[in-house]
């Protein structure tokens, strides 16, 4: 069994849960709750850990990944051929390093294509490619939305090109994909795993256009889920915390030091003077935090994302994250604003 944080904050909410029932219980004169309480903890994780166990084969089964070139993507698809799945690595260039990559580590099974989510006419060729090599008895059992981008900067900083670019990958990109490959996989009656982000639950300063692209992945996702129930789809949400780290998502200093006096260049004197050379100093260093400080192991997404493909009752969020960023996300979600900008704010 693969164990995860998912999993210790399922198990642990378990446990509060159980603490509740045990306290009716003992109130009610049943069962005294120093007897119920480890009784009903016990059970329940018992029967969550044994569900969450449950798997599917791998065997005559494929599955489309988007935005292999690099990062979380080019792992997960030789994670998966491995594994034993078919594997249809699309890559926004298929003659990149990373594709090539993919070429000399995948075995025969790991099929690399041409596939810009934001190029419709690369999705149809990319899915006809799908069906010619697809075996016979075999199905295309799952999609990982992977593809991304993602842009930093103050809201005033960011051109509306700038804004327009994450939802164009992130969003409809997103969409497109789905379009294109849910009727291979409702057919299989199989998984659509969305990479979204902690990012689309709570937003922080500096991140705006990014949030704004991984909230709607959200909705279309929880949208998606409801619609596809019927069908014996099952939709799953991934959502990693910082792990910048450890793919090309956030850029490199050089290439991020040029992208924030661009931003500075852009905003014309008034605005310079308005912020000042001491706030473009803290844009710079926050914008290089935001990358510096993030996992650089990214296995536990590798291992959300396969849950989600593989366990035979999926979760409809995995969170792989540290256990502060689940924190900061507990906060938003449940508490005054005033806290979290406190607690989060650059």
């Amino acid at each position: 069994m693969l164990w995860t944080l998912d999993k210790v904050v399922r198990v642990v909410s378990l446990g509060g849960v159980s603490a509740l029932l045990a306290t009716l219980l003992s109130a009610l004169g049943i069962v005294s709750c120093l007897l119920a309480f480890p009784a009903l903890w016990l059970l329940t994780a018992a029967a969550y850990l044994y569900r969450a166990n449950l798997k599917v084969s791998a065997y005559g089964k494929a599955v489309v990944v988007t935005g292999c070139d690099s990062g979380f993507g080019n792992i997960l698809a030789l994670h998966l051929d491995k594994m034993g799945f078919r594997v249809f690595a699309g890559c926004l260039k298929a003659d990149s390093e990373g594709a090539d990559h993919l070429r000399q580590e995948g075995s025969s099974r790991l099929h690399v294509l041409q596939m810009d989510v934001t190029n419709q006419d690369q999705l149809d060729k990319a899915a006809q490619h799908v069906k010619h090599l697809l075996p016979d008895g075999e199905s295309v059992w799952g999609l990982v939305n992977n593809a991304g981008v993602c842009t930093l900067g103050p809201v005033e900083w960011v051109s509306m090109k700038g804004f327009r670019k994450d939802p164009e990958v992130n969003v409809f990109g997103l969409i497109a994909s789905t379009k294109t490959f849910l009727p291979f996989v409702r057919r299989a009656r199989g998984r659509i795993v969305n990479i979204s982000s902690m990012a689309g639950r709570s937003s922080k300063g500096f991140m705006s256009a990014y949030s704004i692209s991984k909230f709607a992945v959200e909705a279309f996702s929880d949208a998606l889920r409801q619609e596809m129930r019927d069908f014996g789809v099952k939709v799953c949400l991934i959502e990693p915390g910082n792990f910048g780290a450890g793919t090309n998502l956030y850029l490199k200093d050089a290439i991020m030091e040029k992208e924030v006096e661009v931003m500075w260049a852009s905003l014309g004197d008034n605005l310079r003077s308005d912020y000042g050379e001491t706030y473009r100093r803290k844009v710079q260093e926050m914008m290089t935090v935001f990358r510096k400080t993030g996992a650089t192991d990214v296995s536990p997404v590798i291992k959300a994302i396969t849950e989600a493909l593989t366990q035979t009752h999926p979760q409809p969020r995995y969170c792989p994250a540290t256990f502060k960023r689940l924190l900061s996300v507990y906060v938003r979600e449940n508490m005054p604003e005033w806290v979290f900008d406190s607690l989060t704010s650059p």
